[in-house]
């Protein structure tokens, strides 16, 4: 399966009949959101990355957890809701990838949690 496939059209507006992908997107950002408020001892938001490189709209929320770092970029418009600590980078990335987020939260979940 190749996961870089390039849609012609807007896929924000594709369903799978219940859900667009713009409201998943919605729904993952605000449920990291409230995951890492619910940890903020672990918790930061910075607007660049490792190499100090940003992008325009968009930040960094991430998670140090016991069982490596967990982040995603958020949309600008979410960085004044979220009360975590600010960072001036993301100095302790790891170089994890997508599926490296899933197996660690699997992980955690079947840890009880973080």
């Amino acid at each position: 399966m190749d996961n870089n496939l390039i849609l012609p059209c807007d896929v924000s507006g594709v369903s799978d009949g219940y859900h667009t992908f713009a409201e998943l997107y919605d729904h993952r950002c605000l449920l990291f959101l409230n995951l890492a408020m619910a940890h903020r001892s672990i918790a930061f938001k910075t607007w660049r990355n490792k190499e100090g490189d940003k992008w325009e709209g968009w930040f960094l929320l991430g998670l140090n957890t016991s069982q490596g770092q967990i982040s995603y970029h958020l949309p600008a418009e979410y960085w004044d809701i979220v009360t975590v600590p600010e960072i001036e980078r993301n100095i302790d990335y790891d170089g994890h990838t997508a599926y490296d987020v899933v197996i660690r939260l699997k992980t955690l979940a079947g840890a009880g949690g973080i």
